[in-house]
């Protein structure tokens, strides 16, 4: 399989940069990206089966791969949530399809979020991963709004091998994600 447009601009571009800043001697020292989820939260599926089931077509169609429904650990009766409900579905991306997907997020679907000004720099967790919340899946070019029965969120967390939260940014910038600051 023949790399993408991002695994090349890491392997030219991105790993170079990042030994010469932080002074890594050895290349595999170097963050890289480990896997993506995308995972998609549909409480409205308590009530309503079908919803969590149009979630997952919209996300199989956003990220190339099936999801994984994710169901209820335990029951909730304020909620009216019984244990092993649906309540979500979730997708972990690696390699080529990781590479694929984060290039269309930074390239086609935060430009078309309304009101961009750009991803918070502080959403990063400590250890080098980085959580992004998406309002709508509707800012995907896949998604066809006519066919869309509910706008749905979506979180994206994109986890680094880096030690870091200073290093990972570092990591996300030379991929060219758009932060804020």
């Amino acid at each position: 399989m023949a790399a993408t447009r991002l695994q090349e601009l890491y392997e030219t571009t991105v790993r170079p940069a990042l030994m010469q800043e932080f002074g890594y001697k050895n290349p595999l020292q170097v963050p890289r990206l480990e896997k993506i989820v995308v995972n998609m939260g549909v409480g409205e599926a308590v009530q309503d089966s079908k919803k969590a089931d149009a979630a997952a077509s919209d996300l199989s169609a956003i990220t190339g791969q099936r999801p994984v429904i994710t169901r209820a650990k335990r029951s909730i009766a304020t909620f009216k949530l019984r244990k092993d409900m649906s309540i979500g579905c979730k997708v972990t991306l690696r390699g080529h399809r990781m590479f694929e997907f984060l290039d269309r997020l930074i390239t086609v679907a935060l430009p078309r979020v309304r009101d961009f000004r750009g991803i918070p720099g502080k959403s990063f967790d400590g250890r080098g991963n980085f959580a992004l919340g998406l309002k709508e899946q509707i800012v995907f070019p896949e998604i066809d709004y006519d066919r869309v029965d509910a706008v749905r969120g979506m979180n994206v967390v994109v986890v680094t091998t880096a030690n870091t939260d200073a290093e990972a940014q570092a990591l996300l910038k030379g991929f060219n994600m758009p932060f804020a600051n």
